[in-house]
């Protein structure tokens, strides 16, 4: 197996950081920084995102599993683990399946539901980047800009974008493939699977993501979990409210 790319700071229990989909764990330095005077973070890149590894298969089961070896392979017995969106879909997935790698989780702004494809409009930005023809990141944005007019989420996608010479850019993700595997990206946690540790859903006040009506499953799924809202907050929660989130964070992971 590869072992997944991460960026190690700070010393005590092991906090694992799983961003979501098109994103990276640098995306979460800022937080990182923070939560490192009491943990030792790993902001972790998935594969087919960041600097990790590029394949051709993507499922959480190997999201799963990438997760798995890579925390044999750093020796860490018991962790917690943050995940967000498509991060929060692989740590649920891992805490029912390895429930006793798990100390308590994090979930932002994800449920364990079906969600339907919703990028698309987002891929097709992407893929109306011809790096042939572009060679800094205005002339990106400016492609991304007639599909995307969201200044946040085109700035959450120039991140990605990186100088493999000093003649040609490229993405970091793996484009092709996650279009490919788009619908691997709402699969719904598998029916009957449970883990009973502390479990903290935050959802944002603006996002749709988390609706009261998926308390039940959550419930169902997680039985020791609450619910808590980050107010003036859409789905990239952390980054637009990261005071709450922190709070809400850092004292969930500090009591018993």
């Amino acid at each position: 197996m590869k072992l997944l790319h991460s960026l190690v700071i700070g010393k005590g229990e092991p906090l694992i950081i799983l961003h979501g989909f098109l994103g990276m764990g640098d995306n979460w330095k800022t937080l990182a920084n923070k939560f490192s005077a009491n943990y030792e973070v790993h902001l972790v890149d998935q594969r087919n995102h960041g600097r990790s590894f590029h394949d051709d298969d993507f499922s959480y089961e190997l999201l799963v599993a990438d997760l798995l070896y890579y925390l044999d392979q750093h020796e860490l017995d018991r962790v917690h683990i943050l995940g967000h969106s498509m991060g929060g879909k692989t740590a649920m997935l891992f805490a029912v399946e390895h429930g006793n790698r798990v100390d308590k989780l994090v979930v932002a702004d994800i449920a364990p539901k079906f969600y339907p494809p919703h990028h698309q409009y987002i891929l097709d930005a992407l893929n109306d980047v011809d790096f042939g023809k572009v060679s800094s990141r205005n002339e990106v944005d400016e492609v991304l800009q007639r599909h995307i007019p969201e200044l946040g989420i085109r700035q959450f996608l120039l991140k990605n974008v990186y100088r493999i010479d000093k003649d040609k850019l490229a993405f970091r993700f793996n484009l092709e493939t996650l279009e490919y595997n788009i619908d691997e990206i709402g699969v719904a946690l598998p029916p009957r699977t449970l883990f009973d540790g502390p479990v903290l859903f935050l959802r944002g006040s603006l996002s749709g993501y988390v609706t009261d009506e998926d308390e039940g499953l959550i419930s169902g799924h997680f039985p020791n979990s609450r619910i808590v809202t980050i107010f003036k907050a859409s789905h990239w929660l952390h980054a637009e409210n990261p005071t709450d989130f922190y709070d809400n964070v850092a004292g969930f992971l500090e009591n018993d």
